[in-house]
């Protein structure tokens, strides 16, 4: 059995993507609330702040600090699919199991990196709220409602019209 080394400090700082097993599957805005209900629930038994977040169809990206006597976000993450998997199966029934008695909704694993300086949060931050356009969601980061974009406006770190010339030639739009 393999077994994943990750770096984990008390305190951290720290940039996830976590997605579902069907790379196609709408599961997670579907069920948005159910999955914000979920993230909450964890937050208030254990501890973490949101830094910034996108949720899109099938993963999300985050960023969070966890508490400074803390460095536990592998149960976080697992507490926030088994409590969004249990109330998204009473809710549709149509998800099946595995061998190992499995809801095959979620990825096994799941992509985690530690901040280490001003310049890679600066650069996780605006990759979280520049996913969905990458992902070819919408034309405008202001557009998508699943993110902390808006929060990050209102606190003066982004203009309302930052995603809107910037990497312009990335993605061209009428091309397709």
């Amino acid at each position: 059995m393999v077994h994943y080394r990750r770096l984990q400090v008390k305190g951290g700082i720290y940039f996830f993507t976590v997605a579902l097993q069907d790379r196609k599957s709408t599961l997670l805005t579907q069920y948005i609330r159910v999955l914000q209900k979920s993230w909450k629930s964890v937050q208030v038994k254990r501890p973490f702040k949101t830094i910034a977040y996108v949720i899109l169809p099938d993963h999300f990206h985050a960023v969070w600090q966890l508490p400074e006597d803390d460095n536990d976000f592998p149960t976080r993450l697992r507490l926030i699919k088994r409590q969004f998997t249990k109330n998204v199966v009473v809710m549709n029934s149509v998800f099946s199991k595995n061998k190992r008695n499995e809801y095959n909704i979620w990825q096994k694993r799941y992509w985690e990196h530690m901040i280490r300086d001003e310049r890679d949060y600066e650069n996780h931050i605006n990759y979280i709220h520049y996913n969905p356009i990458k992902h070819k969601y919408v034309k405008r980061t202001r557009d998508w409602p699943y993110s902390s974009f808006m929060k990050f406006v209102n606190q003066g770190i982004y203009k309302l019209n930052w995603s809107d010339n910037i990497y312009k030639d990335y993605i061209d739009y009428d091309a397709e």
